[in-house]
């Protein structure tokens, strides 16, 4: 990789997140009014005090005036991006190199999405344009449904014991998530009534895959040393990393279904720019995108948490749990919030902001906080085809 990183240039000194969930009297104006606020006010700053604004949402309207008109912005710059489930993360990034370029003083990353009001998911939906057949015709279930099987058939791992990993993957979460007041699904939900679920693809149940949700977050950015003016306790943008793949993986006879090779890319050159060489043991906590909790189990060896073949030893044991040796989802991750996909990347780096800066309530408290360094990662699109995001933050420079 040829990323130089922008490691300690640029800091955040403020966030916000609303709740997430079904919020059928809120738009998404009201959703960007309040994360922003919430930012706003962290920072200790005015809303004519930002220079520039980077808006993401996939979903919603394209461009910048989906933000300048709830915020009722003059004359200021607002940049929308969007880059699949990888779209909020990409807010924090394009601000964040605008921010160390020296180009603005202080700007905003926001993320939005308000989607549960939009129409009957997955009953409606837009005419497919004719294709060359290579591209996919199955649901965002159903291929990463393939990654179950392929990982039992390579690694020796039974059906039996499968399904308890992937089990215990979505009761982490869902135990990290009932402790969340901004999570959408509040509640423990049993081994037992997670194995008995009702089937949507493959081997994948109900709580194997993550939830629709409104929401939206915000973060403001500064260079790193103007950070103290803000705050007392600013989070240090260690590494910003972003990988597209080439879509061949459908097409490759060797692709097999049992890794994300632009996880692994993006992964290696975060490291790089942090100075990173043990993740598991340097990282204190890592929020990672759970759309399907074979998703979560294949990431873990992606971003070299586990070797290639044993993560699913490693859940058993407990090894990313909220006290275990790297927690992993702590705030309880898409299978609690959700995923208003322009939102999701910047709710990530809120985690890693509250947990790092000692403000994440005692019952949600990672064991090893001392490490002072957090990961986000993000992946938009199929296995074989996909865009991944990785962050990693931190809560002293150097």
């Amino acid at each position: 990789m040829a990323s130089k990183g922008i490691k300690d240039k640029v800091a955040i000194v403020g966030m916000g997140c609303t709740p997430f969930g079904e919020h059928w009297d809120k738009g998404a104006d009201d959703l960007l009014i309040e994360s922003s606020s919430a930012a706003i006010a962290a920072a200790g700053v005015k809303s004519e005090d930002i220079d520039a604004y980077w808006l993401g949402t996939a979903m919603g309207a394209p461009s910048g005036l989906t933000l300048a008109r709830p915020l009722q912005l003059h004359n200021k710059p607002v940049t929308h991006v969007i880059n699949h489930c990888a779209t909020g993360s990409e807010s924090i990034r394009n601000a964040a190199y605008a921010v160390a370029s020296g180009a603005y003083d202080i700007a905003m990353a926001i993320g939005v999405e308000k989607v549960k009001d939009s129409g009957y998911q997955g009953l409606v939906g837009s005419g497919r344009q004719p294709t060359d057949g290579t591209t996919r015709t199955l649901t965002a279930a159903a291929m990463f449904a393939m990654c179950a099987p392929a990982y039992s058939k390579k690694y020796g791992v039974t059906e039996t014991e499968m399904r308890e990993v992937l089990a215990r993957i979505a009761w982490k979460n869902h135990y990290n998530g009932a402790r969340n007041s901004r999570a959408q699904f509040r509640k423990e939900v049993s081994m037992e009534t997670i194995c008995n679920a009702p089937l949507l693809a493959g081997g994948l149940g109900v709580y194997d895959c993550s939830g629709v949700a409104d929401g939206s977050a915000a973060a403001i950015l500064v260079r790193a040393e103007d950070a103290y003016k803000y705050t007392d306790k600013p989070i240090f943008i260690k590494a910003l990393a972003l990988v597209a793949g080439n879509c061949s993986g459908n097409a490759d006879p060797d692709y097999d279904y049992t890794s994300f090779p632009e996880i692994h890319a993006a992964a290696n050159d975060a490291y790089a720019q942090a100075g990173i060489t043990d993740p598991r043991a340097q990282l204190a906590m890592a929020e990672v995108h759970d759309c399907f909790t074979p998703a979560e189990l294949l990431i873990y060896e992606d971003l070299g948490f586990a070797e290639r073949g044993t993560a699913w030893k490693e859940v058993l044991a407990g090894t990313y749990d909220l006290l275990g040796e790297i927690s992993v989802n702590p705030d309880g991750g898409l299978k609690s919030f959700g995923h208003p996909v322009g939102a999701s990347g910047v709710r990530m780096a809120f985690e890693a902001y509250l947990q790092l800066r000692g403000e994440a309530p005692p019952e949600r408290t990672i064991a090893h906080a001392e490490r002072g360094l957090g990961l986000t990662h993000n992946l938009g699109g199929y296995p074989g085809e996909m865009v991944s995001f990785v962050g990693i933050y931190g809560n002293q420079p150097g």
